[in-house]
């Protein structure tokens, strides 16, 4: 798969202005469409077509708009979108969201101040970090030969696995998404030569073509888990807890529950499912160790990854994990989660997971066993800049799910909990809404934001004159924080 043009699937798509022009004024001269090089404007002999304004970026160089100021007969004009006032929310502002989908759109970064689609507005986490550039790299490098690989089993057990990017697709489960979404996913990811996530709900059979690229996970209900879906994936994953509700477990409603996902997860139809927390086998690192052992002797060559939460002691389960025979430590932070997931959990509950990475990291290297464990951390990456911002505080790579389901045109509206509440087909399990689009055209928007972002963590890594990204672990003096700035930083939004 290539990056190319992959349209908004709606007519109206949303941008940041409404630009209008005057039937009674224009003249269909042509002026517009040669000066805007964005492509907004398309006039014919006959008919001057109506503004592509979503296409808009802002005001062009002169910090005018170039259309409004060139137009002779003043026909032109352009307010701001009243819409962006309602959509999204401190993590995912309106600008992050409408240059997400741009991204997605293109498959390439917008022309734009780059913090409008590398940041949110939270006030905290990743939004206070900013990259610290040197004024001239130790050494040149070319973008284009920056090695963005990492390894997922660094352990003398199991076959190696090595992915092409240093991210993959968290698990979201057949329940909790549509099938257009998860095949959507799987085809992106496997372009990447990366991996997905196939959550909770059991192995659909759609993703039967995608085994080489698909990671199955067994959770505390154990929904859909058999020898014969462990055996057909080169990694399986663990979930004892998820960041956004850690000590919660897992709810999907019966209004999701369809006959489809029953059948998948051998339950009723429309009766609620739950998962407990914790599993209860599992209360020691022994028992922890039986549960690998479990797999192992079901796939010897299976990559295990365990994924957990943030609680204060979660450097001591990453060392666990390690003498349990993990190769994958994941740690889940709170910033993560859709629209399913509670407030009261996702904002009370569990160390930011900006403080967790560093402490892993380091508890791991004092053990003697960062080496040999790989260390994946997720909760909340929205951009390029927030994966550099993870690996540069200790994690090898990072685990992606929001972003995903902003390429496919989420709009935070925070129904993901209702069978019918996702009006774009991309968190429901209803049929008529899930065939809203292509998986194709899913898996190419997907595709196209992180090839965007792939250019962009290239350019990253050789501006520190870094060739490969495994050189930036650890490395937090490439990374400032505003609170220990000078205090004229600090307050630099």
């Amino acid at each position: 798969m290539k990056a190319k043009e992959a349209p908004e699937r709606f007519r109206n798509p949303i941008g940041r202005y409404i630009i209008l022009r005057d039937p009674d004024l224009c003249t269909r001269c042509g002026t517009c469409m040669r000066t805007c090089p964005a492509g907004v404007f398309s006039v014919t002999d006959k008919l001057a077509l109506r503004p592509r304004d979503w296409l808009c970026p802002g005001p062009c160089e002169s910090g005018q708009f170039a259309c409004v100021q060139a137009c002779p007969a003043g026909a032109i004009t352009v307010r701001a979108n009243p819409l962006l006032n309602t959509l999204g929310d401190f993590r995912w502002p309106a600008e992050l969201i409408l240059d997400t989908w741009e991204m997605a759109r293109s498959g390439r970064t917008p022309a734009a101040d780059e913090l409008r689609y590398n940041l949110g507005n939270s006030g905290g986490g990743f939004d206070r970090m900013r990259l610290r550039f040197p004024d001239k790299p130790a050494k040149k490098v070319d973008p284009a030969k920056v090695d963005l690989s990492i390894a997922l089993n660094r352990r003398q057990h199991g076959q190696p696995l090595t992915i092409g990017v240093p991210y993959y697709g968290g698990g979201m489960s057949f329940g909790s998404v549509s099938s257009s979404t998860m095949i959507s996913r799987a085809r992106a990811f496997a372009s990447l030569n990366s991996l997905v996530c196939t959550g909770e709900g059991g192995y659909p059979t759609v993703l039967y073509p995608y085994d080489h690229h698909v990671i199955t996970q067994v959770a505390t209900g154990l929904f859909g888990v058999s020898e014969e879906t462990i055996q057909r994936v080169r990694m399986v994953e663990f979930k004892y807890a998820q960041g956004a509700k850690p000590g919660l477990g897992g709810h999907l409603l019966g209004d999701k529950v369809t006959a489809s996902v029953a059948r998948m997860r051998e339950a009723v139809q429309g009766s609620a499912l739950f998962s407990p927390f914790p599993f209860h086998s599992v209360y020691s690192v022994e028992d922890h160790k039986k549960h690998v052992d479990w797999i192992l002797a079901i796939n010897p060559d299976a990559v295990v990854s365990v994924k957990v939460s943030t609680p204060t002691d979660v450097d001591m389960v990453a060392v666990g994990s390690y003498y349990a025979g993990a190769h994958v430590i994941h740690l889940d932070g709170s910033y993560g989660g859709t629209g399913a997931a509670p407030d009261i959990a996702k904002k009370n509950i569990a160390m930011p997971i900006e403080y967790a990475i560093p402490k892993v990291h380091g508890f791991l290297r004092d053990e003697g066993v960062r080496e040999k464990m790989t260390f994946i951390a997720s909760g909340g990456i929205r951009s390029a800049h927030d994966i550099i911002k993870a690996i540069a505080l200790g994690a090898d790579g990072v685990v992606t799910g929001t972003a995903d389901m902003m390429a496919l045109g989420c709009i935070r509206c925070g129904a993901c909990e209702s069978g019918r509440g996702c009006a774009r087909g991309i968190a429901t399990t209803d049929d008529e809404l899930a065939q809203q689009f292509d998986p194709e055209w899913g898996a190419q928007r997907i595709f196209n934001l992180f090839n965007a972002w792939n250019s962009q963590l290239r350019q990253i890594l050789a501006r520190f004159g870094l060739t490969s990204i495994t050189e930036l672990v650890g490395r937090t003096d490439l990374l400032t924080h505003l609170d220990y700035e000078s205090s004229e930083l600090a307050h630099d939004d």
